[in-house]
Parts: C-alpha cells; sequence; structure tokens
C-alpha cells in the first residue's frame, strides 16, 4: 500500500510507502510495479542510480535527458536529506516553467516520482547524504542537458540562505530556460 500526496504540480507526486515494524526494525516495499500501476502510476524503471554527497549545500541539477532517452524519476534519500525540486519544461503546459519542491529524508521515508517532461534537481540539507532513484530510461551522454540552477525567471528557493552551493563544471555553466532548446510538449488530450 502506498500513500500518494499531490503536490503543487499535479503530475509530481509524494510516495510514502508502508513500513511495517517489530522489535528487529522495519521491512518496506520501497517499489512494486502491482502497488504502482494499481495507484495508476506507470513507469518501466531500467535502471538505479545513487549519489553520495559530503557537504551540506551539494547542488544537483537541474538535470533532463532528451527523447528517445527521457526519464522519470523515482527519488529516494537512504541517508540525510534533500530539498528536491521538479521544473516543468513542457511548451504548452499551463504550468511551463514552474517548479515545486518536496523535503525528501530518510527520516520521513518518503519519494518523489518526477515524470520526463521536468528538469529535475536537489540541494543536500545534512551532511553525507546518499540518494537513490530509479529512472525509466538509461543515461545517454547524448542526450543529457542541464538548466541553470539560479534562473531568475524560474525563481526556486533552494534553502540556501546566501550560501553559494557546492557545483559540478557542468551544472555552474548550464544556461537559462529561455536559452535552452525545449523538446517537450504539453499534450492537453492526454490531460481530458
Amino acid at each position: 500500500m502506498l500513500q500518494i500526496n499531490p503536490l503543487a504540480l499535479p503530475e509530481v507526486v509524494e510516495i510514502v510507502p508502508m513500513k511495517f515494524g517489530d522489535d528487529r526494525g522495519f521491512f518496506s516495499e520501497t517499489f512494486s510495479r502491482q502497488r504502482f500501476d494499481e495507484a495508476g502510476i506507470a513507469a518501466d524503471w531500467v535502471q538505479d542510480n545513487q549519489s553520495f554527497s559530503a557537504a551540506v549545500g551539494t547542488l544537483r541539477g537541474l538535470h533532463y535527458q532528451e527523447p528517445p532517452f527521457a526519464q522519470a524519476k523515482l527519488v529516494r534519500v537512504l541517508k540525510g536529506s534533500i530539498l528536491d525540486v521538479a521544473v516543468d519544461i513542457r511548451e504548452g503546459s499551463p504550468t511551463f516553467g514552474r517548479w515545486v519542491s518536496l523535503e525528501v529524508s530518510a527520516a520521513a521515508f518518503n519519494q518523489i516520482l518526477v515524470p520526463a517532461g521536468f528538469a529535475h534537481g536537489f540541494v543536500t540539507l545534512e551532511p553525507d547524504t546518499e540518494v537513490f532513484y530509479k529512472v525509466s530510461a538509461p543515461y545517454s551522454a547524448a542526450h543529457d542537458r542541464s538548466i541553470l540552477w539560479s534562473d531568475p525567471a524560474i525563481g526556486i528557493d533552494w534553502r540556501l540562505a546566501g550560501r553559494e552551493p557546492t557545483l559540478s563544471a557542468k551544472d555552474a555553466a548550464a544556461k537559462p530556460l529561455a536559452e535552452t532548446t525545449l523538446v517537450f510538449t504539453f499534450d492537453q488530450e492526454k490531460r481530458a
């Protein structure tokens, strides 16, 4: 059984799997194709990724892959916590350019589902944070893209309190959304 909590952008949701505990600890199905299908969440997960970030304020994003390697992501935290962010980059979408965030943590035992057509990123809120996520398409360097994390037109509040984040060279050099060639479109017929 899954608890599914919609966020401000309707396609992005928080998922909280059930935990079954006793004096030894707990057990949980963090992913079950059957349970996800029953909840109306269909994705063909093909790869698992894990990242480790030593410092608070390590920012990874905003990333996406172009079709045919566009990725949906199911993100959870094994240790520590992150502020996870999704930005709608589907041209014609009523929420184009808007963002939503969710604190995802080992303590909360929650996950976030970020569909294809959204740029994704996160910043660590605790030291030694480990993030684990499923993706619906394999990594393809030729289709990998980034949008500038600090794009003022998007205006994400990364909760950095004036600190500079720790970034990769790729993320520091990313272009703003307005300078990005977009390949995702909003399909109104699918929403009807």
